[in-house]
Protein backbone atom coordinates (compact mmCIF):
# COMPACT_ATOMS: atom_id res chain seq x y z
CA UNK A 1 0.00 0.00 0.00
CA UNK A 2 1.03 3.71 -0.41
CA UNK A 3 0.38 7.08 0.81
CA UNK A 4 0.55 10.70 0.03
CA UNK A 5 1.45 13.20 1.76
CA UNK A 6 2.33 17.14 0.75
CA UNK A 7 4.99 19.13 2.32
CA UNK A 8 4.11 22.37 2.20
CA UNK A 9 5.09 26.43 3.64
CA UNK A 10 6.55 29.41 2.88
CA UNK A 11 9.62 30.41 0.46
CA UNK A 12 12.76 29.40 2.14
CA UNK A 13 11.02 27.40 4.86
CA UNK A 14 13.00 24.11 4.67
CA UNK A 15 10.14 21.90 2.42
CA UNK A 16 13.19 20.42 0.06
CA UNK A 17 15.30 19.59 2.69
CA UNK A 18 13.47 17.60 4.96
CA UNK A 19 12.16 15.79 1.73
CA UNK A 20 15.62 15.41 0.84
CA UNK A 21 16.59 14.69 4.30
CA UNK A 22 14.22 11.74 5.06
CA UNK A 23 14.06 10.28 1.43
CA UNK A 24 15.42 7.11 0.48
CA UNK A 25 15.86 7.63 -3.20
CA UNK A 26 18.09 10.31 -4.11
CA UNK A 27 14.99 13.21 -3.83
CA UNK A 28 13.58 14.87 -7.12
CA UNK A 29 13.17 18.64 -7.11
CA UNK A 30 12.91 20.94 -9.62
CA UNK A 31 14.90 23.77 -7.38
CA UNK A 32 16.12 26.54 -10.32
CA UNK A 33 18.91 29.28 -9.62
CA UNK A 34 17.29 32.61 -8.41
CA UNK A 35 17.94 35.48 -10.59
CA UNK A 36 17.62 39.27 -10.49
CA UNK A 37 14.03 39.24 -11.94
CA UNK A 38 12.60 36.97 -8.50
CA UNK A 39 14.22 40.19 -6.32
CA UNK A 40 11.43 41.54 -6.10
CA UNK A 41 8.97 38.22 -5.82
CA UNK A 42 11.43 36.71 -3.13
CA UNK A 43 12.48 38.21 0.47
CA UNK A 44 15.98 36.30 1.35
CA UNK A 45 16.67 38.78 4.14
CA UNK A 46 16.48 35.94 6.20
CA UNK A 47 17.77 33.32 4.21
CA UNK A 48 20.76 34.96 2.40
CA UNK A 49 22.59 31.93 1.65
CA UNK A 50 19.65 30.99 -0.61
CA UNK A 51 21.02 30.69 -4.32
CA UNK A 52 17.92 28.36 -5.51
CA UNK A 53 13.95 27.89 -5.00
CA UNK A 54 11.61 25.14 -5.75
CA UNK A 55 9.99 25.93 -8.94
CA UNK A 56 7.58 22.68 -9.55
CA UNK A 57 8.03 20.79 -6.40
CA UNK A 58 9.99 18.16 -4.66
CA UNK A 59 9.52 14.13 -4.45
CA UNK A 60 10.93 11.56 -2.34
CA UNK A 61 9.85 8.42 -1.07
CA UNK A 62 9.64 6.64 2.33
CA UNK A 63 9.25 2.79 2.64
CA UNK A 64 7.92 2.59 6.76
CA UNK A 65 7.60 -1.05 6.53
CA UNK A 66 6.62 -3.50 3.47
CA UNK A 67 3.25 -3.02 3.98
CA UNK A 68 3.79 0.89 3.55
CA UNK A 69 5.43 3.43 1.17
CA UNK A 70 4.84 7.00 1.59
CA UNK A 71 5.25 9.36 -1.39
CA UNK A 72 6.33 13.09 -0.17
CA UNK A 73 5.26 16.21 -2.73
CA UNK A 74 7.09 19.10 -1.72
CA UNK A 75 5.20 22.50 -2.85
CA UNK A 76 7.00 25.84 -4.08
CA UNK A 77 6.49 28.41 -1.45
CA UNK A 78 5.88 31.44 -3.62
CA UNK A 79 2.90 32.80 -4.47
CA UNK A 80 3.14 32.93 -8.36
CA UNK A 81 3.50 29.01 -8.00
CA UNK A 82 0.15 28.25 -5.99
CA UNK A 83 -1.51 27.58 -9.26
CA UNK A 84 0.14 23.94 -9.09
CA UNK A 85 -0.71 23.33 -5.15
CA UNK A 86 -4.31 21.91 -6.20
CA UNK A 87 -2.78 19.47 -8.64
CA UNK A 88 0.17 18.42 -5.64
CA UNK A 89 -2.57 17.92 -3.13
CA UNK A 90 -5.12 15.70 -4.78
CA UNK A 91 -4.94 12.07 -3.28
CA UNK A 92 -3.18 13.04 -0.41
CA UNK A 93 -3.56 11.66 3.22
CA UNK A 94 -1.98 14.53 4.89
CA UNK A 95 0.06 17.41 5.49
CA UNK A 96 3.16 18.93 6.89
CA UNK A 97 3.50 22.66 7.02
CA UNK A 98 6.83 23.61 7.66
CA UNK A 99 7.27 26.96 9.69
CA UNK A 100 10.05 29.14 9.85
CA UNK A 101 9.29 31.19 13.19
CA UNK A 102 11.39 34.26 12.40
CA UNK A 103 9.11 34.87 9.37
CA UNK A 104 5.30 33.67 10.83
CA UNK A 105 3.51 35.53 7.92
CA UNK A 106 5.05 33.29 5.03
CA UNK A 107 3.15 30.58 6.35
CA UNK A 108 -0.16 31.76 6.86
CA UNK A 109 -1.32 31.58 3.14
CA UNK A 110 -0.12 27.17 3.44
CA UNK A 111 -2.24 27.54 6.63
CA UNK A 112 -5.47 28.79 5.63
CA UNK A 113 -5.12 26.44 2.35
CA UNK A 114 -5.53 23.68 4.43
CA UNK A 115 -7.90 24.63 6.91
CA UNK A 116 -10.52 25.37 3.71
CA UNK A 117 -9.55 21.94 2.62
CA UNK A 118 -10.58 20.30 5.84
CA UNK A 119 -10.48 16.81 5.14
CA UNK A 120 -6.75 17.37 4.50
CA UNK A 121 -5.40 17.04 8.28
CA UNK A 122 -2.02 18.76 8.59
CA UNK A 123 0.67 19.17 11.43
CA UNK A 124 2.68 22.39 12.00
CA UNK A 125 6.27 21.39 12.25
CA UNK A 126 8.40 24.63 13.37
CA UNK A 127 12.04 24.37 11.81
CA UNK A 128 14.84 24.94 13.63
CA UNK A 129 17.59 27.68 12.32
CA UNK A 130 20.35 28.25 14.01
CA UNK A 131 19.03 25.60 16.46
CA UNK A 132 16.85 27.83 17.68
CA UNK A 133 13.20 28.82 17.65
CA UNK A 134 12.28 32.17 17.66
CA UNK A 135 9.16 31.74 19.27
CA UNK A 136 7.55 28.87 21.88
CA UNK A 137 4.90 25.72 20.01
CA UNK A 138 2.25 27.56 22.43
CA UNK A 139 3.04 31.42 21.24
CA UNK A 140 3.16 30.02 17.56
CA UNK A 141 0.15 28.36 17.95
CA UNK A 142 -1.62 31.60 19.12
CA UNK A 143 -0.12 33.36 16.53
CA UNK A 144 -1.46 31.32 13.41
CA UNK A 145 -4.62 30.31 15.32
CA UNK A 146 -4.85 27.10 14.30
CA UNK A 147 -7.13 24.72 16.66
CA UNK A 148 -5.87 22.99 20.12
CA UNK A 149 -6.04 19.21 18.40
CA UNK A 150 -3.30 20.26 15.34
CA UNK A 151 0.07 19.24 16.47
CA UNK A 152 2.53 21.49 16.47
CA UNK A 153 6.24 20.27 16.64
CA UNK A 154 9.48 21.69 16.89
CA UNK A 155 12.62 20.11 14.45
CA UNK A 156 15.53 20.42 12.58
CA UNK A 157 14.64 19.59 8.51
CA UNK A 158 18.49 19.07 8.19
CA UNK A 159 18.36 15.75 10.50
CA UNK A 160 16.90 12.49 9.23
CA UNK A 161 15.49 11.48 12.86
CA UNK A 162 13.66 14.77 13.34
CA UNK A 163 12.44 14.71 9.64
CA UNK A 164 11.19 11.71 10.50
CA UNK A 165 9.73 11.97 13.85
CA UNK A 166 7.50 14.68 11.69
CA UNK A 167 6.29 12.07 9.43
CA UNK A 168 5.32 10.23 11.76
CA UNK A 169 3.04 12.89 14.09
CA UNK A 170 1.65 13.40 10.91
CA UNK A 171 0.79 9.56 10.14
CA UNK A 172 -0.85 9.03 14.21
CA UNK A 173 -2.76 12.10 13.55
CA UNK A 174 -4.12 11.64 10.64
CA UNK A 175 -4.80 7.77 11.82
CA UNK A 176 -6.66 9.26 14.40
CA UNK A 177 -9.08 11.58 13.17
CA UNK A 178 -12.56 10.43 12.37
CA UNK A 179 -12.87 8.93 8.59
CA UNK A 180 -14.82 10.59 5.79
CA UNK A 181 -18.08 8.03 5.88
CA UNK A 182 -18.24 8.73 10.16
CA UNK A 183 -18.59 12.59 9.06
CA UNK A 184 -21.12 12.16 6.84
CA UNK A 185 -23.43 9.66 8.48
Amino acid sequence: MSTKIVIAGGFGAGKTTLVGSVSEIPPVTTEAVMTEASVEHDDISATPEKVTTTVAMDFGRLTLDQQLIMYMFGTPGQARFWFMWDDIVRGAVGAVIVVDSRRLADCFDAIDYFEKNQHIPYVVALNRFDDELAYTAEEIREALEISADVPVIDFDARERTSSGEVLKRLLKYTLSRPKDAELVG
